[in-house]
């Protein structure tokens, strides 16, 4: 993969889960804060813990921080998926996101 690649891949990555936050802060009963700067997201749920989501450039990998661990992902030419075998990133960002904020959360959609 290119750089650009990446960077059109990431970036799409990002603004999905913008869109998302927005979405399940109306559907549901999650209060979910998301602040963006450049190329990491911050997710801050009500009970103030917190989820981040950066871009690895160099490595062309996006990291994702819960209170679960940290976790890589590498596009493997249809979707993001943990570099130690641990799964999808949108899966698992819903899973962590349901455990932090005490609601069912889905990013995937």
């Amino acid at each position: 993969m290119t750089d650009t690649e990446y960077m059109d891949r990431a970036e799409s990555l990002l603004h999905h889960i913008e869109a998302q936050c927005d979405r399940l802060n109306e559907d549901t009963e999650a209060d979910i804060d998301n602040q963006r700067v450049g190329g990491m997201i911050t997710l801050t749920f009500a009970n103030k813990s917190q989820i981040i989501i950066n871009l690895q450039k160099p490595l062309h990998e996006v990291w994702l921080a819960a209170k679960a661990g940290g976790f890589h992902y590498k596009f493997d030419g249809e979707k993001w998926l943990d570099t130690k075998g641990q799964g999808e990133f949108f899966s698992n960002l819903s899973r962590h996101a349901s455990e932090q904020s005490g609601c069912a959360l889905d990013f995937s959609r």
